[in-house]
């Protein structure tokens, strides 16, 4: 299945992340967040931890880029979204313990950035309203089943499906 039931793990998921993201960013950073599904107590979640690492607008994204890379991170553009910077994993021969054993998206934004805005608008909405979160764990239970359980086709029909739902949300929030 591509959603799961939530899972106590996730939390302790991310502080194991967090604590590696932590030390090898050192001051070049100003907080890690856990944002998206898995954040969300009680939310049914693809079991993939959605990380921020928050920088200060004046910060040196590169600074950011050369820590990541000394754990393996790659950095991949942003992707289309300006200001949310995306990191991958290489694949190293040898697994790294952590990072290469808990599925996450590692993403870098600076304060201020519309796109951390969101996700922590809409991660913190969902944890304060049992209503919102059962429907939309439901909007995206339906649409792994339309996707056949396809992440690839889930990822696709999630961004038109959940759209309204996502955008309802968020004028709720502010």
């Amino acid at each position: 299945m591509l959603i799961l039931p939530y899972s106590p793990e996730w939390p302790s998921q991310f502080l194991l992340i967090g604590e590696l993201l932590t030390t090898a960013l050192g001051p070049a950073h100003l907080r890690i967040e856990h944002i998206g599904s898995t954040a969300v107590p009680g939310l049914a979640a693809k079991p993939i931890i959605d990380i921020d690492i928050v920088y200060a607008q004046d910060a040196s994204l590169q600074a950011i880029i050369e820590a990541l890379n000394s754990l393996g991170y790659f950095h991949n553009g942003d992707q289309g979204i300006p200001g949310r910077e995306v990191f991958k994993r290489r694949k190293p021969s040898a697994g790294h313990p952590v990072l290469d054993q808990i599925q996450h998206h590692l993403y870098a934004c600076p304060e201020g950035n519309p796109e951390l805005r969101r996700h922590l608008l809409f991660r913190d909405y969902l944890r304060t309203n049992k209503e919102a979160r059962e429907e939309y764990a439901q909007l995206k239970s339906s649409i792994a089943t339309a996707a056949a359980q396809d992440r690839k086709q889930y990822a696709k029909l999630k961004e038109e499906g959940a759209r309204e739902f996502v955008e309802r949300v968020l004028a709720v929030a502010e």
